[in-house]
């Protein structure tokens, strides 16, 4: 018999597998995706990822074999962790938390992924900050019997590049696709809002949705503030509008909440500002859309116009999204440092996987695979839950990524524009000004924030305690802040990463 032992996510193509496999489509939710994972699994066995589409982590068990299996989805919407005890037993969850609080598990910081985080701004990998507990990654499958461990990775991004489709016909392909994902991602009886920020992507899942209100955050601080471009989006499409705005006492005030609830530190400042616009949203509704994946599929990231001139040189330094700290840095202000901790050996098997493709198809995987795991979708995942929110990503999903596989580097990133095609796919219902406008990202005050001392009491607490000493060199880790106040902003990032660390090291070591 097989029983489902745990679960988070949505299947999105519930409906075709419910015909499929004869489970009764009036069940609820909870009960017709339990039957699609365990009929799904008793028909297809281990194939069974590879007939779902949407977000996931679940474990079942063969009660006749005594074997569990574990799955995570493709891209690492849904966290899975697990830990081997002394005795050999697996302790498993989609929450850490969860683990934590079992018989067998010994709490243990794993220090040597400090160096990794202080490169990256979040946990990359396998391991974390927990000895022994590691993270199943995207794609992958672990079964477990007899006290053993067996991981295959049943899935991973390929790229074919196909010049044979012109640049409106991969347009009309994003467009028919996303058309298709609309209709899949909710259910008619239920209703859903949508976040919306000055960006094309959140804008064309918001134009492409039946959302009636778009949520945004704010902040006084006008040169940040993207929420009046989002007003104007959300007026021409007809959508009631709501503001949430962080005000630097708000932000500052939540951080031990945020890092708590992550599980894991991440020095992504705006992680704050989403954790917020969660709360603000679950206010008045329990679902909404967001539009994260579309950068990394399409070619969003302004670095990215950069691709070619880096050329193989990639492989020697591209380790993702963000890289704010290098070797000899790390090596000067850690109190323990390990030379043969390197960020790049994350990345080597991908370049590995991409050996032929052009620089912008080796950079977009490297942060496909890397960056929205560690980062963007842990962001999403324990934001949302922490706030009763449930977030609906419809751009993430392998029927986009499908076409995003197929497509020549030049209908993504040109000279004058970042992911072209799909910006061209947007403006079908978009007017231009909004498809074609500009990346910002998500812009966060924080680098004005960190040095007015109405604010950053706590950082300045915790920079100069015994506890940052213990990781830290205490004069170095001085000489940097003093550096920012002094008028070097760019320092605010390294500033961040450091103190979102010693926050989430006081939650879990320290008060518990």
């Amino acid at each position: 018999m097989i029983q489902l032992k745990t679960y988070r996510g949505h299947i999105r193509n519930w409906e075709a597998l419910c015909t499929e496999l004869s489970i009764d489509k009036t069940l609820s939710r909870e009960a017709r995706e339990q039957e699609i994972l365990i009929r799904g699994y008793e028909t297809w066995g281990n194939a069974l990822p590879d007939h779902l589409y949407g977000m996931f982590a679940f474990a079942l068990y063969d009660t006749d074999s005594e074997n569990l299996i574990c799955v995570r989805d493709q891209f690492g919407t849904k966290p899975f962790y697990y830990y081997q005890t002394a005795d050999g037993r697996l302790l498993y969850g989609t929450m850490i938390r969860d683990i934590l609080s079992q018989e067998g598990f010994v709490k243990e910081l794993n220090e040597e992924m400090l160096q990794i985080y202080l490169t990256l701004t979040y946990v990359a990998g396998e391991d974390t900050f927990f000895k022994g507990l590691k993270k199943l990654m995207p794609g992958c499958l672990l079964e477990y019997t007899s006290g053993k461990i067996n991981i295959t990775r049943y899935w991973k991004p390929v790229f074919h590049p196909d010049d044979s489709k012109s640049l409106d016909e991969y347009a009309d392909e994003i467009h028919a696709t996303l058309t298709q994902m609309m209709q899949e991602v909710k259910t008619p009886d239920e209703t859903a809002e949508s976040f919306l920020s000055g960006g094309v992507d959140s804008s064309y899942v918001l134009a492409m949705s039946d959302a009636k209100r778009a949520d945004s955050c704010g902040y006084d601080e006008e040169r940040f503030d993207e929420s009046r471009i989002a007003s104007k989006t959300a007026e021409l499409l007809g959508v009631e509008h709501s503001v949430a705005k962080i005000t630097p006492k708000q932000y500052f005030d939540i951080v031990p909440y945020v890092m708590y609830n992550m599980e894991q530190p991440l020095g992504d400042a705006s992680a704050i500002v989403f954790t917020l616009g969660c709360l603000a949203t679950a206010e008045h509704t329990k679902l909404c859309y967001s539009g994260e994946g579309a950068d990394e599929f399409f070619g969003g990231y302004n670095m990215y116009r950069n691709a070619e001139r880096y050329g193989d040189n990639l492989k020697t330094f591209y380790v993702g999204n963000t890289n704010i700290m290098k070797e000899d840095e790390k090596e000067r202000i850690l109190q323990h440092y390990n030379p043969e901790i390197l960020p790049i050996k994350l990345v080597q098997h991908i370049y590995e996987e991409t050996e032929g493709l052009d620089p912008l198809t080796k950079m977009s995987d490297v942060d496909i695979q890397i960056w929205l795991e560690g980062d963007i979708y842990l962001n999403v995942d324990k934001m949302s839950t922490a706030a009763g929110l449930e977030i609906r990503m419809p751009l993430t999903d392998r029927r986009i990524f499908d076409i995003a596989s197929r497509m020549p580097s030049k209908y993504k990133v040109n000279e004058e524009q970042n992911k072209v095609a799909f910006r061209t796919a947007a403006a079908k219902v978009l007017p231009e000004e909004i498809a074609f406008r500009k990346k910002l990202g998500f812009i966060v005050p924080i680098r004005l924030w960190l040095a007015d001392e109405q604010y950053n009491g706590d950082v300045r607490r915790l920079l100069g305690s015994d506890l940052c000493a213990k990781f830290f060199k205490p004069d170095e880790i001085k000489a940097i802040y003093d550096e920012y106040l002094g008028g070097n902003s760019d320092l605010w990032r390294k500033i961040w990463t450091i103190y979102s660390f010693l926050v989430w090291y006081e939650e879990y070591f320290v008060k518990r």
